[in-house]
């Protein structure tokens, strides 16, 4: 059941031998109070739940392991049956609760600094694995916001994770607001295009270096969509208001991090209402770079903001759990 919008669940419902009603009823208890079993549902009668559960599921599964950081960040595994094990990661920060989620086992995209991009792509999640992180960690009741920066590039299973943003803004759903959700890419210009026509959640874009033939060297995607190409589109969209658009931009000692590189990313972006998130890089195995000194870090972050561009240095959490941005490996190890 979980993933149906009210209108299939009410359909589910008649199926059953049900009034459609009881559709909406399970729209509101899997959503909006995010029941992982049928015992809260204290509204549905038990006939009514018998003969919903001889031929459906709530799909609903518990996390099957975690660990918490000594920064309060908390890493929750879960298994996907067809295809192995995801990890989204609650980052709690004063009166906010974010989840930090996963829409694929794996990634297609190769990226060399990225933990998941290494281990390759082995499924995509369904619109159920994604809204299950959401309901069946402890923490559900509590969350605030959402990021889908975890495991798997999110436009490269589209269909699911727009399914799912519908859910999480629907007014049958959890009734939140966009401004509440944001999807990070790397690129992927023609499913890009249908999530900024289709959608009004934020924008996160992984850019990491203004340089295409440097940039290539680490994301192979550059060579298919290029950075200027989806810059262009982007720029063809108002985020003067409630939507913004940040770029992601992850510190390599000695590859993308002096002047030159900050002069580059100002040309880039100018003229366009946006954020850069400078992001610490955490070492890898076997990769050759290290994170830029801080003082280097700030040294961009001051050139951006001086040229007109809002720059941040991101706090980096969950590091000692190996939860932090391009860590997220979907282990069992746990």
């Amino acid at each position: 059941m979980l993933g149906k919008n009210s209108a299939e669940l009410s359909a589910l419902a008649v199926d059953c031998g049900l009034k459609p009603f009881v559709g909406r009823q399970l729209a509101d208890w899997l959503y909006s109070k995010r029941a992982s079993d049928w015992d809260r549902m204290g509204n549905i009668s038990k006939d009514s739940k018998a003969r919903l559960q001889e031929k459906y599921e709530l799909g609903t599964s518990a996390p099957v392991g975690s660990a918490r950081s000594s920064d309060g960040t908390v890493k929750y595994l879960f298994e996907i049956e067809s295809c192995g094990f995801v990890e989204s990661v609650l980052i709690p920060d004063e009166d906010r609760k974010t989840l930090c989620v996963s829409s694929q086992v794996g990634c297609k995209m190769g990226c060399k600094f990225c933990m998941t991009g290494r281990q390759g792509w082995h499924g995509n999640l369904d619109v159920a694995d994604i809204l299950n992180q959401f309901i069946s960690i402890p923490e559900a009741a509590e969350l605030t916001n959402a990021v889908f920066m975890g495991m798997g590039e999110p436009l490269d299973n589209y269909e699911a994770v727009s399914e799912a943003i519908n859910v999480l803004t629907a007014d049958w759903g959890f009734g939140w607001s966009p401004k509440r959700i944001t999807l990070s890419t790397i690129g992927l210009l023609p499913v890009l295009k249908r999530f900024l026509d289709g959608q009004r959640c934020h924008l996160a874009v992984s850019l990491h270096n203004p340089f295409a033939d440097e940039r290539l060297d680490f994301m192979p995607v550059q060579k298919a969509w290029p950075l200027e190409d989806i810059v262009e589109l982007i720029k063809q969209y108002d985020f003067s208001g409630q939507r913004r658009v940040s770029f992601e931009y992850t510190m390599f000692a000695g590859w993308n991090d002096d002047k030159r590189h900050a002069d580059a990313l100002i040309r880039l972006l100018s003229g366009l209402e946006c954020r850069v998130n400078l992001i610490r890089f955490h070492r890898i195995p076997d990769f050759p770079y290290d994170c830029s000194p801080a003082v280097k870090m700030e040294e961009f972050r001051d050139r951006l903001n001086k040229h007109g561009i809002v720059c941040t240095i991101r706090a980096s959490r969950g590091e000692d759990i190996l939860a932090a941005c391009g860590m997220l490996a979907g282990q069992r190890s746990q």
